[in-house]
């Protein structure tokens, strides 16, 4: 095995190592646990990012909506960057940072739950979002990476993945998305 390889594994066992230590799963059962109790409820989950962070929002989604480890009944959940059309509509006649923000307040009903994904905590689309979710009454859950950013003090639950590269922040991002998705069929199911 090549040595870099065996020091990328390495770095991501330290990582691990230090969000253990930092609570950071502690806060992925408490969003498991939530997300669960809404859809638990009757309620759904809207789910948004950008990038890499949309094809997450996409999978825990499809995780939802399908399966994860049960055979079971859907859950509600609704990926909102996947529509080509609303989304270009949207950002055509209002702009782009309010993309996400205009199919919260038109999908999202008081119950619901946002989960905003973003790796720099900063993108400008989830934080209109996340606050047109609070003036709704939505619970925000967000999966953010280096300090959490502006995004950090905008959610009811803050999963911060506290590194500056990208790739291990996206790694522990699909970790907690399969976490969070075992959560939610123990408590459905």
């Amino acid at each position: 095995m090549a040595d870099w390889i065996r020091e990328i594994i390495d770095d991501k066992k330290v990582l691990i190592d230090k969000l253990v230590e930092e609570g950071y799963f502690d806060a992925v059962e408490a969003a498991g646990n939530l997300m669960g109790e809404v859809l638990k409820n009757g309620y759904k989950i809207l789910t948004a990012g950008n990038g890499g962070s949309a094809a997450d929002a996409q999978h825990f989604t499809g995780e939802v909506i399908g399966r994860f480890l049960k055979e079971r009944g859907p859950l509600p959940a609704i990926t909102m960057t996947v529509d080509p059309t609303v989304m270009t509509a949207i950002a055509n006649d209002y702009g782009y940072d309010d993309a996400i923000a205009r199919q919260v307040d038109g999908l999202g009903t008081e119950g619901d739950c946002v989960l905003l994904i973003t790796t720099s905590g900063n993108s400008e689309n989830m934080i209109r979002a996340a606050k047109t979710a609070h003036e709704k009454g939505i619970k925000v859950i967000g999966l953010l990476g280096k300090d959490g950013g502006k995004m950090k003090d905008l959610c009811d639950i803050p999963l911060v993945v506290t590194s500056d590269m990208t790739p291990r922040v996206q790694e522990i991002h699909t970790f907690s998305v399969h976490l969070m998705c075992q959560i939610i069929e123990n408590i459905n199911f």
